[in-house]
């Protein structure tokens, strides 16, 4: 752990040398799907950017407790503070209790992060199983006197917080003009100010979902389970507090009031934010109503796709751009995605054909060189664009000892070996997706080399006839076969 690992603060705005709360130990918290729909690709940018980051900070020797929530109530229409619950609302329409439409769209989501290649969050609590723990944490901002009741509901005070402490810091938007207008409109209703937001909601007569409280009967506001939970599995303070761009504000910038407003004090130090995937330029989102959803992607079955494409395809197209930029979908993009990863993974597998030879001009310290660069571009925020640019880079290098044009030795073949496997699987999380794995590539690529020795054979003979019926027949079934003067080689041919 003697990376200097810097992290761009969303806070600061700014890149910082990242160090823990507790030396050897990150909490992490990132916020997960509200469950009402499949997850589409704007779910998997911040699934996949946060394995990322968990994955690699494992591989630095840290022990990460990585926690993502489930919004499975008091996630409100438009992320506002009245109309209908999200998951009550499906749940109406298709006429299931609010936790079936829960459940089933959580074994969705799951099924969808497994296929991207996402690890499992050390803890995955659900909004729904930590009511108590939201009660009391509007019972210590009312103590505290930056909330109130209204009707049966409670609001959080942002003009009394902005006074004491400052309501902003994390969007850097400036609420006292907000504020002041706020008390020029009529209709305010419950609220004191239009800014304010509702920490616990009154439940209607005809709200499924609702629990008992001091205040009567109703369900928490949708940015308490987030400081909640956090607090209960990370502390009162910990590491890093990940999620989209879009949750800015008014999510994390209401997490951050809620918390100096309940203990005191912040509890993030490092906070981060992915960019947002965008269809022609607007972000991608069910709202909009404009998403993918990553089953359709996986299928091809939606009218804005042109062909299937797989979640190593997905998962490699967004770990192209670095996280803090935007994406824009398009299939040009995705089929040049897919393309990038046939040639990563193709050399990735061609490695086992190498022969080493002692005295060979490539040595260890051609991996090692290739494993600092790797490092330098992960500790500078996570840039996985760059990992993968050298990484092409020693793809030319593993084609050219497939082709007899350049030697490595035995220890530097295998230092390349493992250096691939660390920052290819390990640590983008890429892996093959044939159909058997490793095992039957390896049968695979035993088949072409017989079929080689047989031509090889055949050539010795001066049966010319068969010699290039094999190689012909190769080339249609797209392998690229090459007469040296060591041998003959092969790979599959480029699209």
């Amino acid at each position: 752990m003697d990376h200097s690992l810097f992290i761009y603060n969303t806070l600061s705005r700014s890149k910082e040398l990242f160090r823990p709360l507790n030396e050897g130990h990150v909490g992490m918290y990132v916020c997960g799907p509200t469950v009402y729909g499949d997850a589409h690709l704007g779910h998997a940018r911040p699934a996949i950017t946060f394995d990322l980051v968990f994955r690699y900070l494992k591989h630095l020797g840290y022990k990460v407790r990585y926690v993502r929530n489930i919004t499975d109530v008091g996630h409100l229409e438009h992320d506002a503070d009245e109309g209908e619950d999200k998951i009550a609302k499906k749940a109406k329409l298709e006429q299931l209790e609010p936790m079936e439409v829960a459940q089933h769209y959580t074994n969705r989501f799951h099924e969808a992060m497994a296929a991207l290649g996402c690890l499992p969050p050390s803890i995955e609590p659900h909004a729904t199983g930590h009511i108590i723990e939201q009660e009391a944490l509007v019972r210590q901002i009312l103590d505290a006197g930056y909330a109130y009741e209204s009707n049966g509901s409670v609001y959080f005070d942002v003009e009394k917080y902005n006074k004491d402490h400052k309501y902003g810091i994390l969007s850097g938007r400036n609420l006292e003009d907000v504020i002041n207008a706020s008390r020029q409109l009529d209709g305010v209703g419950e609220k004191r100010n239009q800014v304010d937001f509702a920490l616990w909601k009154k439940a209607q007569p005809e709200h499924i979902m609702r629990w008992p409280s001091p205040w009567g009967d109703g369900f928490p506001g949708w940015h308490c389970e987030c400081t909640a939970m956090g607090r209960k599995y990370l502390g009162q303070q910990f590491d890093i507090h990940g999620g989209g761009m879009d949750l800015v504000f008014p999510h994390h910038e209401c997490e951050i009031a809620q918390a100096v407003a309940s203990q005191g004090k912040p509890m993030v130090k490092y906070w981060m934010h992915n960019n947002m995937i965008t269809i022609n330029g607007q972000k991608m989102g069910k709202s909009l109503g404009n998403f993918i959803t990553l089953s359709q992607f996986f299928t091809g079955d939606h009218e804005k796709l042109d062909q299937a494409y797989s979640p190593m395809t997905i998962r490699f197209f967004i770990l192209q751009a670095h996280y803090r930029s935007t994406v824009d979908f398009s299939n040009e993009a995705l089929q040049a995605s897919q393309k990038g990863l046939e040639r990563l993974m193709e050399a990735f597998a061609q490695i086992e054909r190498v022969e080493p030879t002692e005295g060979g001009a490539l040595t260890d310290a051609y991996a090692e060189e290739l494993t600092q660069k790797c490092y330098e571009a992960l500790d500078d925020d996570f840039n996985s664009p760059i990992v993968i640019s050298h990484l092409f880079d020693a793809c030319r290098t593993i084609n050219q000892l497939v082709d007899r044009k350049q030697t490595i030795t035995p220890s530097g073949l295998e230092a390349l070996r493992q250096t691939l496997n660390v920052f290819v699987h390990d640590i983008l999380g890429l892996r093959t997706e044939a159909q058997g794995g490793s095992q039957r590539e390896e049968a695979f690529s035993a088949a072409v080399d017989m079929l080689l020795e047989l031509r090889a054979k055949a050539k010795a003979a001066k049966d010319w006839a068969t010699s290039d019926a094999i190689r012909d027949r190769l080339a249609e079934l797209g392998f690229e076969v090459k007469d040296t003067k060591e041998g003959a080689t092969w790979r599959l041919a480029k699209n």
